[in-house]
């Protein structure tokens, strides 16, 4: 398999409507991907698909959705289908995190937060997946992050949807060798985004240096171009190397460092 040819293709990419996703955007209209661009702010995403027309020449539609409601994948699904698109690419881009100790989170929050970044996560996924494999030229990024190498103190619902993505992903990716489907977890450590905007404080990045979307994707992008894409990727050198010590160092001592950076922005 050689680099992906983009061209006269669909993506479909969720919470495009700012950071990562809106770069993914950015970066795959620059290769002559038409996109479907999917939040819940119209009015960004309109903003959005309005420069990348104008840019680059592509075919951008616009669906407002909150991917917190049930069935989101097939919902997604149906739209696209009545607009006589064939989405042969998508990137499950939507999330957020929640922020403090367990015992004092809104409960209606975190179920907001397991339905947007778990649920929707595997119902596109399972929504597309079959199309995605019949084109036999596509992609399937799911972003995880840094946070599901580890448990995470503070942020302890966010690191365990984030592994379950990991998981998934890695696994998806195992399935669908030889469909010409290429599948990636991308792991993103803190990124210059709107991520601590919702969290509510950039001390929950636990004082390390914030990442550039444009890099990230950078990242995501070169790893699919590979003749043998891997399962999974991580975005920074730095934090490649803090994943391998995750996985050699004793669990207790991993727990104990992340929870005192984490205690820092407490």
């Amino acid at each position: 398999m050689t680099a992906v040819d983009y061209h006269g293709r669909t993506a479909l990419i969720t919470g495009a409507s700012a950071g990562l996703g809106a770069e993914f955007a950015r970066q795959l209209a620059a290769r002559g991907a038409d996109l479907v661009l999917v939040a819940r702010r119209r009015d960004r995403l309109e903003a959005l698909a309005a420069e990348l027309r104008d840019r680059h020449r592509v075919r951008v539609h616009v669906l407002a959705a909150d991917l917190a409601d049930a069935h989101a994948g097939q919902t997604l699904a149906d739209q696209v289908d009545r607009l006589g698109l064939d989405v042969t690419s998508v990137v499950n881009n939507a999330g957020f995190a929640t922020f403090g100790p367990f015992h004092e989170a809104d409960p209606a929050r975190l179920r907001q937060e397991i339905a947007v970044d778990v649920t929707a996560v595997a119902d596109i996924s399972r929504a597309f997946i079959g199309r995605l494999r019949a084109a036999g030229c596509g992609v399937l990024v799911n972003v995880a992050s840094m946070a599901a190498y580890q448990p995470n103190p503070r942020m302890a619902v966010y690191g365990a949807t984030k592994a379950f993505v990991l998981s998934l992903t890695e696994a998806l990716w195992e399935e669908s060798r030889g469909t010409g489907l290429r599948v990636l977890a991308l792991s993103p450590g803190a990124t210059r985004t709107e991520f601590f905007e919702v969290v509510g404080t950039e001390r929950a990045a636990g004082g390390t240096r914030l990442a550039a979307p444009v890099d990230v994707v950078r990242t995501a992008l070169a790893a699919l171009d590979r003749g043998n894409p891997p399962p999974s990727v991580i975005a920074g050198r730095m934090n490649r190397v803090l994943a391998v010590l995750a996985r050699l160092a004793p669990r207790r001592q991993v727990v104990r460092a992340v929870g005192r950076m984490t205690a820092a922005g407490a």
